[in-house]
């Protein structure tokens, strides 16, 4: 978004080619299907692999790392290819919970608390945890506001629509995630008051089944989890737009690319047959990343 890819950026969806396939590399997407052009809000809804290694050959390896930093997860441990689309970096649980959480809550970092108070059999008080401290966010606000826009349409329309159908809320968003054969099945996902993320894999890695899914495995445990936890808790109005994001068309822009300046297309000039005009967009300058942030922690 930083970089002038909006929700309706067009990216192809469709095998890798060129120097990308060196080595045999030959991704593939979980419903085993290409659609071709989908915009980048139709693509996350469908979990449109061969979109996420596009839009990560477009904006490169050094921003996209650079970014995941801001959500705690330290650069070491991710892949300095084009895998990182995959996720085939090393995450835990409790890290990608602390990420979705600054989702959740504004923007703002989330220390995990693992013991919160400790009471003797006479209810005194031994030990509790700090209370947390409000921090300056480290995601621009109209940045968020999409990003949740989008991972809601995942969880009402998308892979996980089953989270908004059986728990009758639409104040939830998310994210499944399957790895290769099936070896790790996620699913990332909250409500603002609550994030709770689910795993599901062996001890000793291997497949969990030849059609099995995050959608499939994950995602019925956060439904069950979700249900009770959220049993009273009022549905959540919807966010306001901040400054700097309006409407065009049927989706949010920046404000400053309404005139349809942003990014219109990913990969196009790919397409062995294209309508006359069609081609990729050139890859807007990147600019100086918003100064609430700060730099990226290196380990």
């Amino acid at each position: 978004l930083e970089y002038g890819v909006m929700p309706a950026t067009q990216i192809l969806d469709a095998p890798l080619t060129g120097a990308a396939t060196e080595g045999g590399w030959d991704p593939q997407n979980s419903d085993g299907k290409f659609d071709g052009p989908l915009s980048l809000r139709q693509a996350l809804v469908k979990s449109k692999n061969l979109v996420s290694i596009r839009l990560l050959q477009h904006l490169g390896l050094g921003p996209v790392r650079d970014w995941v930093a801001r959500f705690g997860f330290a650069p070491d441990s991710q892949p300095d290819n084009l895998t990182l689309a995959l996720g085939a970096g090393s995450a835990s649980p409790l890290q990608m919970a602390q990420a979705y959480a600054m989702l959740a809550n504004g923007g703002q970092r989330v220390t995990p608390v693992v013991i919160e108070r400790i009471t003797d059999a006479k209810g005194q008080v031994l030990f509790e945890a700090a209370p947390a401290v409000a921090s300056e966010p480290v995601i621009p606000a109209r940045n968020l506001f999409i990003t949740n826009s989008l991972l809601n349409d995942v969880a009402r329309i998308g892979t996980a629509a089953k989270a908004q159908a059986q728990l009758n809320r639409s104040d939830l968003y998310g994210k499944t995630g399957t790895t290769n054969d099936a070896v790790d099945a996620w699913f990332a996902g909250y409500q603002p008051s609550l994030v709770a993320v689910v795993w599901m894999g062996h001890d000793e890695p291997r497949s969990l089944g030849e059609r099995e899914s995050g959608g499939g495995l994950a995602l019925p445990i956060w439904i069950n989890f979700m249900r009770q936890a959220l049993a009273g808790v009022p549905l959540a109005p919807a966010a306001e737009p901040p400054d700097g994001v309006q409407r065009l068309g049927d989706d949010w822009v920046y404000s400053e690319w309404a005139d349809g300046s942003f990014v219109q297309g990913i990969g196009l000039a790919e397409m062995a047959t294209e309508p006359t005009g069609a081609a990729s967009s050139p890859a807007l300058a990147p600019r100086a990343l918003p100064s609430t942030s700060p730099e990226p922690v290196r380990q």
